[in-house]
């Protein structure tokens, strides 16, 4: 299957509509981080026949020249926001890893999905956008992998995340 065929459902219905304007609207009148055009970069890198793994962060990361629209994944030119140092450390820490890219990219191909549950936010206004209408988006995405896929590793980083087990 691909995401197409899986999102065709909800894309079709007036609440992803009235998403979607309300997301073009904040593009036009303020500055939104990740850029338009990689708002569903997470979709785009990792086939749905290929997720093996999903990783859920909150929202973008909220400061310029971050957000990429793989959640936790930064360019290479920026500095590392502390939760991704955090996740390098565990890396290093539990599995003896050690890994100098911040660009996520890598897992992503390899059959991570890294979802944040918002996909956009205004420009140094963190969770700007949690209450746009991105979650119920997201929460169908999930409800998907989990309907139609087996042997998934759902992986809960942080409160936020968790709080993901139960809706």
């Amino acid at each position: 299957m691909t995401w197409t065929e899986i999102l065709a459902p909800i894309k079709s219905t007036e609440y992803f509509t009235t998403l979607w304007e309300k997301v073009k609207n904040e593009y036009a009148t303020t500055k939104v981080f990740p850029p338009k055009n990689q708002i569903f970069r997470a979709l785009e890198l990792t086939a749905f026949d290929d997720v093996e793994v999903v990783i859920i962060g909150q929202d973008p990361y909220h400061n310029d020249y971050q957000a990429n629209g793989l959640c936790f994944s930064v360019s290479e030119q920026v500095t590392a926001p502390p939760s991704l140092k955090n996740i390098f450390i565990e890396l290093k820490d539990d599995l003896g890893v050690v890994r100098t890219s911040k660009e996520l990219d890598d897992w992503g191909r390899q059959g991570v999905l890294l979802l944040n549950a918002t996909l956009t936010v205004r420009a140094h206004s963190p969770n700007s956008h949690k209450d746009l209408g991105w979650e119920k988006f997201t929460n169908f995405i999930i409800k998907e992998i989990s309907d139609k896929k087996e042997n998934v590793v759902f992986v809960l980083w942080g409160a936020f995340a968790q709080k993901k087990l139960n809706s």
